[in-house]
């Protein structure tokens, strides 16, 4: 957990960072414990106004529209999820043995639900000013990546626009299962035109695999091409 606190960089109270990373499936494993739910509610409000906020202030010639696109984009479950990746939240994550065994630490939901359940976590413990602080802190590199905003929204159309304007042919996605019918994983495979596949997302349906399919490739896309020695 120690490593954790040095990512964040906020001193949040020991026992809400726990009740933060707590997942319901931990919870209904042992008596029902508290679970991080109330605290995402809050994180979600604290980080939807720390984001209006910095986009109003940052972007005097958006209007309305995008503006509203663009914290749309921010505060999405694929970018708060890749946030929470960068920081490693999904190790210290408290999940049920089900979600632990079908790959939990690695969903797009569940990371993003504790990365919002952690910031209504540092409000409660630092207050308004601070947690704005860590919000900002955290949503940062995003900004500087205004090519994101699109893809963050909807990852297959932006894959579909960008492998058109690169000459590489259309997406072509390719979806297996695993599991039994209640609890049914999908795997996604995504290749551009006849070529190999460029990259994979997983999920609990066909639809969310080949999303983090497709954030994925969009994200290779982009990757500029290493150096020549």
């Amino acid at each position: 957990m120690d490593d954790l606190r040095r990512e964040l960089q906020i001193e949040i109270s020991p026992d809400l960072l726990e009740l933060a990373l707590t997942h319901r499936s931990f919870a209904y494993e042992h008596g029902r414990v508290a679970h991080n739910e109330r605290l995402e509610f809050l994180g979600d409000a604290i980080l939807g106004q720390a984001v209006t906020v910095k986009l109003y202030l940052d972007n005097p010639e958006l209007d309305e529209g995008d503006l509203a696109k663009r914290r749309a984009s921010l505060v999405s479950s694929v970018a708060l999820a890749d946030i929470a990746r960068r920081i490693g939240l999904g190790a210290h994550i408290r999940l049920g043995r089900g979600e632990e065994m079908t790959g939990g630490r690695q969903k797009a939901s569940i990371l993003a639900d504790a990365l919002e359940a952690v910031i209504g976590a540092a409000y409660l413990s630092v207050g308004d000013a601070a947690a704005t602080d860590f919000v900002l802190r955290l949503v940062e590199p995003l900004l500087h990546e205004p090519e994101r905003f699109g893809a963050a929204m909807d990852p297959k159309t932006s894959l579909q626009e960008l492998a058109a304007r690169l000459g590489r042919g259309l997406p072509v996605y390719t979806v297996t299962d695993s599991g039994p019918d209640h609890s049914k994983r999908f795997r996604a495979e995504v290749a551009l035109g006849t070529g190999p596949a460029i990259a994979s997302g997983e999920g609990t349906s066909k639809k969310t695999a080949e999303v983090q399919a497709a954030f994925a490739a969009f994200e290779s896309l982009q990757a500029p091409a290493p150096e020549q020695s």
